[in-house]
């Protein structure tokens, strides 16, 4: 059973709760292709995160943005699982920078 979209962010959105923080939805409605969600945790931690069912790519526009964020040093990541919503968890909780 392939496992939807919809429940990749759902699964986000707990775990962040888990970790004392928010996954917001990033709805910017004249800027096509920015991430699903910006994740903040205490401390000052934020993340951008595009959710896609496993094994779907990022669309050009979207990789154009997770390109653009890492350029700023924003943890940018896409998730098409639960271990990748961990993995991403995990490193902006302990405060890593993206690296170019």
């Amino acid at each position: 059973m392939t496992i939807a979209e919809k429940n990749i962010e759902h699964y986000l959105v707990d775990r962040a709760k888990d970790y004392g923080g928010y996954a917001l939805k990033w709805v910017c409605p004249s800027w096509n292709g920015v991430p699903d969600r910006i994740v903040i945790l205490p401390g000052g931690k934020i993340g951008f995160i595009e959710t896609k069912s496993p094994g779907k790519t990022l669309k050009p526009q979207q990789e154009r943005w997770r390109d653009r964020l890492r350029r700023f040093g924003f943890l940018a990541y896409k998730a098409d699982s639960k271990e990748d919503i961990d993995k991403f968890l995990k490193e902006i909780n302990e405060g890593r920078i993206q690296k170019q």
